[in-house]
Order: C-alpha cells, then sequence, then structure tokens
C-alpha cells in the first residue's frame, strides 16, 4: 500500500492584505476606526434602549439584542486583524483558527436569525394590529430571542467542516483566518 502524506498543519500563515508597511498603518487606522464606531454606535442604541422606558418594546428588544450580535460579530474577527496588521507574527493555530471561524458563523447566523424574529414583529404589527399585545408578549419575544442564540450555536458542524476542508495548505490569503 503506498504511503499518502502524513504531514499535519498545525498553523496557518495569514497574508493580509498587502506587504507595504506604510499601507498597513494605513488600513490599521481605517479598520480601527470603522471597528469603534462599530461598538461605540451599537453600545449608545443599547444604552438608549436600555435608558428609556418607551424603548421597551418587542422591536426595541430584538433592536437591542441585534446590537449586542452586532459587536460580538465583529470583535470575532476585528482585534486578531488589527494585532496582525501590526505585528510581524502572522500565524494562527489551527485551533485558533476554527474556534474563530465558529463564532462568526455563529454570530452570523444569530444575526440572521434575530431579523427574521425582528421580520415576524412587524408582520403581526400589521396584519394583525389588534392581537399584536398578546401574540408578541414580552414572554415570547424572549423566547424568539433566546431560540435565535441557541439554535445559531448548532452551526458548529457545518463551519468546522469547512475549516477541515479548506486546512490543505498553510496559507490563508486574508487578515483573519
Amino acid at each position: 500500500m503506498p504511503k499518502e502524506n502524513q504531514s499535519h498543519t498545525t498553523e496557518f500563515l495569514l497574508l493580509g492584505l498587502t506587504t507595504d508597511s506604510k499601507l498597513q498603518v494605513w488600513l490599521f487606522a481605517g479598520f480601527l476606526a470603522m471597528y469603534l464606531v462599530n461598538v461605540i454606535g451599537n453600545s449608545a442604541i443599547m444604552a438608549a434602549i436600555q435608558g428609556d422606558v418607551r424603548l421597551h418594546t418587542p422591536m426595541y428588544f430584538f433592536l437591542f439584542n441585534l446590537s449586542l450580535v452586532d459587536i460580538c460579530f465583529t470583535t470575532v474577527i476585528v482585534p486578531r486583524m488589527l494585532v496582525n496588521m501590526l505585528t510581524q507574527k502572522k500565524t494562527i493555530l489551527s485551533s485558533q483558527c476554527l474556534t474563530q471561524m465558529y463564532f462568526f458563523v455563529a454570530f452570523g447566523i444569530t444575526d440572521s436569525f434575530l431579523l427574521a424574529a425582528m421580520a415576524i414583529d412587524r408582520y403581526v404589527a400589521i396584519c394583525n394590529p389588534l392581537h399584536y399585545t398578546t401574540t408578541m408578549s414580552p414572554k415570547r419575544c424572549l423566547l424568539l430571542v433566546i431560540a435565535s442564540w441557541v439554535v445559531s450555536r448548532f452551526s458548529w458542524p457545518a463551519s468546522l467542516s469547512v475549516g477541515q476542508t479548506s486546512s490543505t495548505t498553510s496559507f490563508v490569503m486574508f487578515s483573519h483566518c
């Protein structure tokens, strides 16, 4: 029986967007600014919703959770990308890469489910306005949000299988895994 390649990749080399150090500084500043706007803006939305009693309605409850997921979604990728732009060490362990990919996919799916919950809320508000308060009760809204968070966590088989099929090379063409 012929022997096959028995090598095992334990880390990936992140090639990034460019090798030009001057351009990397500008890219770092741009991505950092966008990241900070994202975090500060979503935090402001969450604080406004939490602080104003008039915003304690189902739609704003969903918007609060959407802002939280958006912060988590970008925090999975951007900090690592910013570190890689400024340091000489541009490798990531394959386990870290798969973990990062899992959370990136899971938060993306949570985002989609929350948008669907918001669509259901608007559908009920428009099509059944007289039954809106009973249909979209706080308990039902909480169940929709919990379902969005829980169901998205079961995405790990898909995200891990994508990561394992793409690990034939040790180079990653993006600045994040």
